[in-house]
């Protein structure tokens, strides 16, 4: 799959509200999840291990269908379970197998609801795993903790200054409830610009003139999509017993449009 392309920036407020995100541009890439009860296939690739994950996260990721499955009802399935010795849970990557330069990215997602909990759908870098993090820039389209109370949306770029480098971000308390309703996230991934929202309403923008003077644009690189259900760490912190022994994030289906 080739990157999309994009060659204009239309200037707007924040936040402003738009026509409906996902109808009248070419389809690049969909994947609806239908068909019969499976494992994810291509592009998704299910990363595996635990150790942390940069944020002291509690969660092993699996390649088992208990914790990522087509569900056989339309949608894919991340499953976060407790068991005797912590918690599984699953992260899908498309690194090597879909990249997006610039183009219009979004998925119909219902995330769970649950102390500790930490779904999320984003992007990074493609030169990772040659330049690390922050370096190869990060892009948060949509990021919920704990009972989902507000939306968390931004980028992550490199600070010379900062080991961590520098987050440019919104958090918000959204028009309707997000905890295990389908909602919108969506992403134009534009020349020199950075926009998310949910469904019709633009919630973030970000341009190189946002940055500080130590701090680098990456984002006009190719990226790839991740979506994943981390448990505990430093944000948004541990489970309780209130927490469910089981949690799922459920994603509708995920496209890729010319923007």
């Amino acid at each position: 799959m080739g990157a999309v392309v994009a060659t204009a920036v239309t200037a707007c407020s924040v936040p402003t509200v738009l026509a409906e995100p996902d109808t009248g541009p070419e389809v690049i890439f969909v994947d609806e999840f239908d068909g019969p009860a499976r494992t994810p296939g291509s592009p998704w690739q299910m990363m595996t291990g635990g150790g942390g994950w940069g944020n002291n996260e509690s969660q092993v990721y699996t390649d088992s269908s208990a914790n990522a499955r087509i569900d056989g009802e339309g949608h894919l399935a991340i499953t976060a379970r407790r068991g005797p010795d912590g918690y599984t849970s699953a992260r899908l990557s498309t690194k090597d197998r879909l990249s997006v330069t610039y183009g219009r990215i979004s998925a119909r997602i219902a995330v769970p609801a649950g102390t500790g909990l930490h779904p999320a759908f984003w992007m990074l870098g493609d030169d990772i795993d040659e330049v690390g993090w922050p370096a190869a820039g990060e892009i948060d389209i949509i990021e919920t903790l704990d009972q989902a109370p507000e939306f968390h949306t931004g980028v992550h770029v490199p600070q010379a200054s900062s080991e961590r480098g520098q987050n440019i971000s919104r958090s918000g308390v959204p028009a309707r409830p997000l905890a295990s309703t389908f909602r919108t996230y969506w992403l134009n991934k534009l020349p020199g610009r950075i926009e998310s929202g949910i469904d019709d309403q633009r919630l973030f923008v970000v341009e190189p003139g946002d940055l500080a003077p130590d701090s680098r644009w990456v984002l006009d690189q190719p990226f790839h999509l991740l979506l994943n259900l981390a448990v505990g760490g430093n944000w948004p912190g541990p489970t309780d017993d209130t927490t469910p022994a089981e949690n799922t994030m459920l994603v509708d289906w995920v496209r890729v449009t010319a923007p």
